[in-house]
């Protein structure tokens, strides 16, 4: 276990488990990466995407940021139910079976007639996303140890950064060359592939079945023993303000580029890459940066490389310098993120599930609400300078007092949800 005051949040009693790297009795990551992949790419697909969708629907960008916010939030809703769910019945089963209704939901977003049916359908295609990446994270710290799980989780995160990468690329290839709806269909039909693929994954590696109760109004009651634990209301409220400050800014970007510089929606879709090129450097020297600053320096490094990123975007007066900064923006997020992210895996060790689904609730509801509320920041302003600085100092502020607050922290118990 780390020495470092991050280290000993999560510090528990609990028998010693098997590397991932080591273990047999588990999906592959083909399965696991695929799935993630196909989740994170259909989440920022609509950046490269927002402005010419804006238009189609003749609406202004900040309004036509709600199929963004649509999505986040039931994302955000669902982990409560998902976490729970996949403890019990096993965690690679219910994400196949949740990738299935995605599949449909994301293809049929090619035909909407207008933006509030776009938004609604955005909503239930979220919904069915929930399921994914937070049981994927879960499932990985069932079969590693807590000082490979940093490192295993990076290996993981990079299938996510890959699926951003391409996504905002190919968004912004279809939104200049092609249709915008075309890509709805085209990751509807690779998300059913996958889909097939983790069900049988599921078949060959079962799960061990938790069914001494009912789904119910017993549901929620382990969320409230987690946060009964100071170190675990510490980490959720942390990743919701993270996640509004972050994404409420981010979102804006492709539309700022267009708007303020006139550039083709494939070169946005090709500078937005920056974000998750900057996370696969992040995700390439994660073992070293860990090593060298330990958790809570890694987390502090993370907050003012945001703070850069996010001032250079808003005051540099070319496009071109920008796209660096939109690499270290990837970076700083990745190397923030990672680190709650970890310590997320370790509040309750019995029901990873449940806390990475809680962990991943107050991620996403902050990241709708912050989408919402910056983009009427925007509006009210009439400049996208404004919510950027919000982003930038209010990210560096998070960064500063989590570098005091987690260290003075008492080592908890980890509360009996299994």
């Amino acid at each position: 276990m780390p020495k470092n005051g991050m280290g000993r949040l999560f510090t528990v009693c609990r028998k010693e488990e098997p590397s991932l790297s080591q273990t047999t009795d588990r999906a592959s990551f083909l399965a696991l990466g695929a799935a993630a992949f196909m989740v994170s790419a259909d989440a920022r697909v609509i950046e490269p995407l927002l402005h010419v969708i804006a238009d189609q629907f003749q609406t202004s960008v900040g309004d036509a940021a709600i199929v963004s916010s649509a999505y986040t939030l039931p994302y955000g809703l669902f982990q409560l139910v998902y976490g729970p769910l996949g403890d019990r019945i096993g965690k690679l089963r219910v994400m196949a079976m949740a990738l299935v209704f995605f599949s449909v939901g994301t293809a049929a977003c090619a035909f909407v007639p207008n933006l509030f049916l776009f938004a609604v359908l955005r909503f239930l295609t979220g919904m069915a996303a929930a399921a994914i990446i937070p049981l994927s994270l879960a499932y990985i710290g069932d079969k590693s140890t807590y000082e490979t799980r940093q490192a295993s989780l990076g290996k993981f995160m990079s299938a996510l950064m890959l699926g951003q990468i391409l996504s905002v690329t190919i968004g912004g290839i279809f939104g200049q060359y092609i249709s915008w709806r075309s890509i709805f269909i085209l990751f509807g039909v690779i998300s059913l592939c996958v889909a097939a693929l983790l069900w049988q994954q599921s078949q060959i590696y079962p799960e061990a079945k938790k069914l001494d109760r009912k789904l119910g109004r017993d549901t929620l009651k382990p969320y409230g023993e987690l946060l009964r634990s100071p170190a675990s209301r510490l980490v959720v409220i942390a990743v919701a303000i993270e996640g509004c400050l972050f994404f409420g800014g981010n979102v804006y970007v492709g539309s700022y580029l267009k708007d303020r510089f006139d550039l083709p929606y494939s070169w946005i879709g090709m500078i937005l890459t920056g974000v998750g090129i900057g996370g696969l450097c992040y995700s390439a020297s994660v073992k070293k940066l860990v090593k060298k600053l330990g958790e809570v320096g890694l987390l502090l490094m993370g907050s003012l490389f945001l703070f850069v990123a996010f001032l250079g975007i808003a005051k540099l007066p070319d496009w071109k310098p920008i796209v660096p900064f939109i690499v270290l923006m990837g970076f700083g997020f990745y190397s923030m993120h990672s680190t709650l992210q970890t310590k997320a895996t370790e509040m309750a060790p019995g029901a990873r599930g449940t806390a990475v689904s809680l962990f991943a609730f107050c991620l996403f509801v902050g990241q709708s609400f912050g989408v919402w509320a910056l983009g009427r920041v925007k509006e009210g302003s009439g400049s996208y300078t404004t919510p950027f600085l919000i982003s930038a100092f209010g990210l560096l502020t998070l960064g500063l007092y989590l570098r005091y607050a987690f260290p003075r922290l008492s080592k908890p118990t980890a509360p009996p949800v299994a």
